[in-house]
């Protein structure tokens, strides 16, 4: 079987009550459960959180609440990794025979169910472990410079300076839309950003990291203009 995990913590500090705030309108969290639910891909859609306000909520638009999250799991300093163990490891208790673990990210509301269908038929296109949402940087990473303590600026890459952008490899980045795993990656907590991990390549226009107002925002106008497409 297979189910889809979305941590979901009640703590978030840039954007106070993120993963229920409204969006476009209805909670952040109920957009990814449907899109969980409509993809037909899982046996069980849960919701690990340590609130239950937000547990409530997700019970409403039809995810389940097998626990809640333990207030150790629920700092702003525990990863991803651990949270989707300890999820996997509550499965394999209750006797769960499980082929793989989705998490998908409460915020991700840009992420559409073919998304996930196309994260799936990764994972099983090799022996991978994980195959995870990515998309290109905007701009070539081996281009980029920084500001010194003088005002100056320096390459972080000067051997590059000359070389053509097309000539440069493509470099990605976490879209940081969802990750499919192996039960058993999960549960020895393996690192992602590693070379038994496949991407899952999303367009750049469709990526928006959610951390500050306006990225809200630019969100929010992004799953509009997808509705209009849909």
């Amino acid at each position: 079987m297979k189910i889809a995990v979305i941590p979901a913590r009640g703590g978030s500090k840039r954007i106070p009550r993120k993963n229920i705030r409204s969006f476009a309108g209805k909670p952040a969290i109920a957009h990814v459960i449907q899109v969980a639910l409509d993809s037909g891909l899982f046996d069980n859609v849960w919701v690990s959180t340590d609130d239950l306000e937000i547990a409530e909520v997700a019970q409403q638009w039809g995810a389940t609440i097998p626990f809640l999250r333990p207030p150790e799991l629920a700092d702003d300093f525990v990863g991803i990794t651990p949270v989707i163990a300890h999820a996997t490891n509550w499965a394999r208790s209750q006797n769960l025979a499980l082929d793989a673990v989705c998490c998908i990210y409460a915020t991700a509301m840009l992420c559409q169910s073919q998304d996930l269908v196309k994260g799936w038929q990764t994972l099983n296109t090799g022996d991978w472990l994980y195959s995870f949402s990515a998309t290109e940087f905007a701009a070539p990473i081996f281009r980029a410079f920084q500001q010194t303590e003088s005002g100056g600026v320096e390459m972080f890459f000067p051997e590059h300076f000359t070389t053509r952008s097309q000539d440069l490899p493509m470099a990605l980045h976490d879209a940081g839309q969802f990750c499919w795993g192996r039960p058993h990656a999960w549960q020895a907590q393996k690192q992602i950003f590693a070379p038994w991990s496949i991407p899952t390549l999303i367009p750049r226009w469709r990526v928006q990291d959610i951390d500050t107002e306006i990225d809200w925002q630019q969100a929010e106008k992004i799953w509009r203009l997808l509705q209009t497409q849909s």
